[in-house]
């Protein structure tokens, strides 16, 4: 199949399928391309197929890189809410002759493969154990009583 221009090929999915947004198939493409230059980096390999799960890495690391905390927000608000949704995207492509595949390339390749959600706010969970708890039972979790006394290092 001959290969389509992107913009043309994302207006004619455009037409059978309006879950994705415009801008969605763009940060794909790119996703694509962080990707590949990644592996470039750690494999010194100069072209190579890209798997399923190899792409939604990308996906999540461009995001993170392009949007930081809003990551999710802006990746939903284009209709990509699961690795699923990423899979859609890819095979419309395919369909449409902007993008190619293997022989053993699948749908399913990216079903079950990553919460996309977790993996994008990954980066914004606290690093060490915060004191959530308040009163009560006296865990570990709660700060040590001293009333207005500043903490010692100790205790921290």
């Amino acid at each position: 199949m001959e290969r389509v221009q992107f913009d043309v090929a994302i207006k004619a999915i455009l037409i059978q399928d309006r879950r994705y947004e415009t801008d969605g198939y763009h940060f794909l493409r790119d996703a694509l391309d962080h990707t590949i230059k990644a592996l470039r980096k750690e494999e010194l390999i100069e072209h190579r197929h890209v798997s399923g799960p190899e792409l939604l890495e990308g996906v999540v690391s461009l995001a993170v890189e392009r949007f930081g905390p809003m990551a999710v927000a802006v990746l939903e608000s284009w209709g990509i809410r699961e690795g699923d949704d990423v899979g859609t995207m890819v095979f419309n492509l395919i369909e449409a002759g902007a993008f190619g595949k293997s022989e053993e390339d699948s749908p399913s390749d990216f079903c079950g493969v990553m919460n996309l959600r977790e993996e994008l706010l990954v980066p914004y969970r606290p690093t060490r154990e915060v004191l959530a708890k308040r009163g009560g039972t006296g865990s570990e979790l709660d700060p040590p009583a001293r009333g207005n006394q500043p903490a010692k290092s100790s205790e921290l």
